[in-house]
């Protein structure tokens, strides 16, 4: 079997799961029952899935908004691209940095190469880590055609969901 394949029994794993796993004591013990297998075998099959990549990652997602986390900003910067790799390790390992990923540039309408989400209470707040961000930049920041860094807030709540398989081929 290539990486790229996955067997039936994988697939029922992923359809099973990719809404999340049960919150109860032992969900990989309700996997294993849901999937006739034992819990040894569920284990080995999440772990070669993940060195596989077909799993990129198991984690806990909280909803923000519930935990009053409910403004967001996705932060913009123009980082000198042989230093964006290096600073954009630093912005991701911020603790309020949720996510952050370097893009493409399409000068002259978008300079920015390093985005980094942010959430926060209140404006004030998502202002404030831009503000730490900035602060954490200011010796790659550059600008090509416009400001060397922006916010973009949300507006309204869009449901976000990866790829999603169906029990079927």
């Amino acid at each position: 079997m290539t990486t790229n394949t996955i067997s039936a029994l994988e697939r029922q794993y992923i359809v099973l799961t990719q809404g999340g796993l049960p919150v109860c004591a032992k969900p990989y013990h309700w996997v294993a029952e849901q999937l006739d297998m034992s819990v040894d075998d569920v284990l080995t099959m999440t772990i070669d899935l993940k060195a596989r990549g077909v799993i990129r990652r198991i984690a806990a997602v909280p909803n923000h908004y519930k935990l009053g986390y409910q403004f967001n900003g996705m932060t913009t910067w123009d980082v000198c691209d042989d230093r964006a790799l290096e600073f954009g390790k630093k912005v991701g390992d911020l603790p309020f940095v949720s996510h952050c990923y370097l893009r493409p540039r399409h000068l002259p309408q978008w300079n920015y190469n390093l985005f980094a989400m942010v959430h926060g209470r209140n404006e004030q707040e998502i202002k404030q880590y831009q503000h730490q961000i900035n602060e954490l930049l200011s010796e790659v920041l550059q600008t090509h055609q416009g400001p060397a860094n922006d916010i973009l807030t949300s507006t309204r709540i869009l449901k976000k969901t990866g790829l999603r398989l169906t029990s079927t081929k």
